[in-house]
């Protein structure tokens, strides 16, 4: 068991009066259910050879096995969970390592301004260095006092409680970092790069 105990929790859940009056976003209904949308079926992967890898514009690359990771320094946070489809599930406590952490054990470029993160399936998300160090953004690992479930991105996901969830990858594999932009799957398909849930940016 890696997540801790929802008691612990930073409460993040305010964090949308940075964005909106509402805690809801328009378009939204809010759901008790923690609905499974994947653009495949779950990727199988194993605990022993499962590897997370940093790498791009920093002065020491990264790789990290499954332990390794889970022994880094974590935090556990109470944040919303907005799907682009149109339910947002609140108070969701995720344990896991914040991106300032990453970065920081990598070392970052001074031109780095943008960030891919890769996934077990084949997935890309983007996200611009700053969006990545909104509050809330986290390598997670556990879910409401226990692992990440696999159906839901375990061992690793990202999540982005600012963003729609499509920016939080599931079964993350790597984050590489970027001198420029570039698009990740769902972006390339016509979906918002910005993808701000109290704008409504759910298509480009």
């Amino acid at each position: 068991m890696t997540g801790t105990a929802a008691d612990d929790a930073t409460d993040l859940t305010g964090l949308y009066r940075e964005y909106g009056d509402d805690r809801l976003p328009p378009g939204q209904r809010e759901t008790d259910r923690f609905p499974v949308l994947s653009k495949g079926e779950t990727p199988p992967w194993d605990a022993e050879s499962f590897a997370f890898e940093v790498w791009g514009a920093v002065d020491e690359p990264r790789s990290f096995s499954l332990a390794e990771f889970r022994d880094l320094p974590a935090v556990t946070q109470r944040q919303d969970f907005h799907c682009v489809t149109g339910w947002s599930k609140f108070d969701c406590t995720f344990t896991g390592v914040e991106f300032a952490e990453i970065a920081e054990r990598a070392g970052l470029n001074d031109d780095v301004e943008h960030v891919m993160f890769h996934a077990l399936d084949g997935y890309t998300t983007n996200l611009s260095l700053d969006e990545c160090t909104e509050p809330g953004v986290l390598f997670a690992h556990g879910y409401d006092g226990g692992d990440l479930p696999a159906d839901h991105g375990g061992p690793i996901r990202v999540v982005t409680p600012h963003k729609y969830a499509y920016k939080g990858a599931k079964w993350v594999t790597g984050v590489e970092f970027l001198t420029e932009k570039a698009l990740g799957y769902w972006e390339k398909r016509g979906y918002s790069d910005t993808a701000n849930p109290w704008n409504e940016e759910r298509y480009g």
